[in-house]
């Protein structure tokens, strides 16, 4: 299929297993929303090598470039078992397809990111993304049979949350209005489960990070910072905590939750098992790029929360989760891939630590 080609419906019918690919009919389709962002091209990729037939969906909102997201597609257009549709959750004819060839998990990962920018005019995409979008989807389910629908929320429902690490049972308390939204669609997929017997589960991520990174995400800022041999802006003083997990920790989650027994209507944290301040984390680049780092602090952002923790328990003990990527080797994989951006973009500049 030619790169950035959107797919209409009736291609579908390329599902159709081979009669030698019993395992892949074993595994299922399975839809991805936002299969071209960060986290969901990795998860819709570690389907694929899982030998499910995989759907992925993205509407390329305008919040960062298409291009980077084309580009975290490259992978996925090589396989014969993927498909892409560009379409909008919100007007997209989504019933249809999941139906047409049996759709039985969805990952329910796209949205409208980031805390900073979700107040005043920009708000309005966010309602439209997280809200009115997971509303939509929500719907066409209600006719379909599904095995499980995975909710991607966040951490930042929880504000400042009053004890850390953090759990499940903790009041959430939103201080943006994106960690709102986020809520919002949470809440509306447990209204489903309850009133049309959905097998949702939802997962709230903590501060995801590694290869593919949004541009607009700190870790992001900071590794570009430091290639091009600039000051890094850091929002805050620096003792600010995060609890930080690497991506293939939330896609393995993601899995889990697809597979386990007993977790309907549950909602999970999922982090990464350890939590520091971000001047921390700082020392912890420093080290992994060999490089002296300036920060630069700036006033903290509306929105921004001061702590945050993940109490995992309920997941290792129900999902049998397990963070495997610690924060230092997780940063050496992100400014691999930075790097090689980087060179790739400008292959003139010595980039070598």
């Amino acid at each position: 299929m030619t790169q950035g080609t959107a797919l209409a419906p009736q291609p579908l019918a390329l599902f159709d297993p081979s009669p030698d690919s019993t395992r892949s009919r074993e595994q299922g389709i399975a839809l991805v929303t936002g299969a071209a962002g960060f986290i969901g091209s990795h998860l819709a990729e570690q389907l694929l090598s899982e030998n499910f037939q995989v759907i992925g969906l993205d509407c390329f909102t305008d919040y960062y470039p298409r291009a980077v997201k084309e580009a975290n597609l490259t992978m996925l257009r090589h396989s014969g078992n993927f498909r892409f549709v560009e379409g909008d959750l919100c007007t997209f004819d989504v019933q249809s397809l999941l139906t047409r060839k049996g759709v039985r998990y969805i990952f329910h990962i796209a949205g409208q990111a980031g805390v900073r920018p979700s107040w005043g005019n920009n708000f309005d995409p966010y309602v439209t993304h997280n809200i009115v979008a997971t509303q939509r989807l929500l719907e066409a389910c209600r006719e379909v049979e599904l095995e499980r629908f995975i909710f991607a929320s966040s951490s930042s429902v929880y504000g400042d949350a009053e004890k850390f690490p953090t759990d499940e049972e903790q009041l959430p308390r939103p201080l943006s209005p994106y960690g709102v939204t986020k809520l919002a669609a949470e809440h509306l997929c447990f209204l489903y489960a309850k009133q049309f017997q959905l097998p949702v589960v939802a997962l709230r991520y903590f501060s995801v990070y590694g290869p593919r990174q949004r541009p607009d995400m700190a870790f992001r800022i900071f590794i570009d910072a430091i290639l091009r041999e600039q000051p890094i802006p850091l929002l805050g003083d620096g003792e600010q905590t995060r609890e930080f997990t690497f991506v293939t920790d939330i896609v393995q989650a993601n899995l889990a939750a697809a597979r386990a027994s007993d977790v309907l209507g549950r909602v999970y944290n999922i982090g990464g098992g350890a939590r520091v301040t971000m001047n921390e984390a700082l020392d912890v680049l420093r080290k992994v790029t060999g490089k002296s780092i300036r920060v630069e602090y700036q006033p903290r952002a509306p929105g921004d929360h001061r702590h945050g923790g993940a109490d995992i328990s309920r997941a290792q003990r129900e999902l049998h989760y397990a963070p495997r990527v610690g924060l230092e080797e997780g940063l050496r994989q992100q400014f691999e891939w930075q790097r090689a951006v980087a060179h790739r973009e400008s292959p003139v500049a010595s980039l070598e630590p």
